[in-house]
């Protein structure tokens, strides 16, 4: 029975070390899958899609229109902002002056009227005086004339004070409430300016339009995505390695990232390492089990790279021998 058992033994040991050496060899890194941080592109405002300027799968550029929102109210509101803005300014504008020339030129020819009353009633009480001291007249004329003569000079002063005043500008509070009125009318006008800017986006940055989720006609809530860009700086590589050589590893180590397609590895920098591990269930602590531990880890390639993979493409990373961040 021995014998039988070892020449089954001598028979079988070929075959399994034929089939051992059959098997395939594990790949050389880690395998993963490209992810996309995706640029979600709102209004902070809520309105009915008039425009949609891009289509899935287009190529936009940076500060291109991407869509727009039916913005009649907003227009409405800047265009009256603007005025309120106009008017403030010429009410600041008036309070840097006196009155019209026209006004001026009124309170002018009564201080002319006034002077020529003074010289009259002056004349007339000299005339006055002198036919009081020669007998022909009352006193009484001569105190009437003197008063008429204090009250034409009185009326030139009064004159005279009404043409100062008539030429300053206003009070320092009136132009300093002026000065507020038109500074608040300037920012309410930049409110309205950027309520109606919220209503056309265009695109932040480069990219891939991924998708869109609106037609045009339809209602978008304040704040609720239009479309999808994906800007080839924001591809990265998304990797398990497991729980042994997570540690060889540190952020900004390169890496080669290899597709199906690519004609040659692609170069990128780890970006980013989980420091929770992930298990693959059952999930028993020992050391049999401990194998299946594995870290989350991420790389990131050049734009020009980026703009090569396609999220959710199954990827393979490999280490660069003696890479360091």
């Amino acid at each position: 029975m021995n014998s039988f058992k070892t020449c089954c033994a001598l028979w079988l040991a070929p075959l399994l070390l034929l089939a051992a050496g059959c098997q395939p060899k594990a790949a050389p890194g880690w395998s993963g899958y490209i992810e996309g941080d995706y640029v979600y592109v709102s209004s902070a405002l809520g309105g009915t899609l008039s425009q949609l300027n891009v289509r899935t799968g287009d190529q936009a550029t940076k500060d291109m229109p991407l869509f727009a929102l039916e913005a009649e109210s907003e227009q409405a509101a800047r265009l009256e902002a603007d005025a309120r803005l106009a008017r403030a300014n010429a009410q600041l504008a008036n309070t840097a002056k006196g009155k019209r020339s026209d006004e001026i030129a009124v309170i002018q020819a009564q201080i002319s009227q006034a002077n020529a009353q003074a010289r009259l009633t002056a004349a007339e009480l000299a005339r006055e005086e002198q036919l009081v001291r020669q007998g022909f007249v009352s006193a009484a004329r001569r105190d009437e004339l003197r008063a008429a003569q204090a009250q034409s000079s009185a009326r030139l002063d009064e004159l005279a004070a009404q043409l100062r005043v008539a030429r300053l500008p206003a009070r320092i509070d009136e132009q300093a409430a002026a000065v507020a009125d038109t500074d608040a009318a300037r920012q309410s006008l930049r409110q309205s300016a950027w309520r109606e800017a919220q209503k056309a986006r265009t695109a932040p940055a480069s990219g891939l339009v991924a998708d869109t989720f609106f037609r045009v006609g339809e209602w978008v809530q304040a704040g609720q995505p239009v479309l999808a860009l994906l800007p080839p700086g924001n591809v990265k590589a998304r990797f398990f390695v497991p729980e042994g050589l997570v540690g060889r590893l540190q952020v900004g180590a390169a890496v080669q990232i290899v597709c199906d397609g690519c004609a040659a590895p692609i170069p990128a920098q780890i970006s980013f390492i989980s420091n929770r591990a992930e298990y693959t269930p059952p999930v028993i602590y020992s050391n049999a089990q401990r194998a299946k531990l594995v870290f989350m880890v991420e790389a990131r390639p050049s734009p020009a790279d980026g703009a090569r993979l396609k999220p959710g493409q199954p990827v393979d990373v490999l280490p660069v021998a003696g890479a360091t961040p």
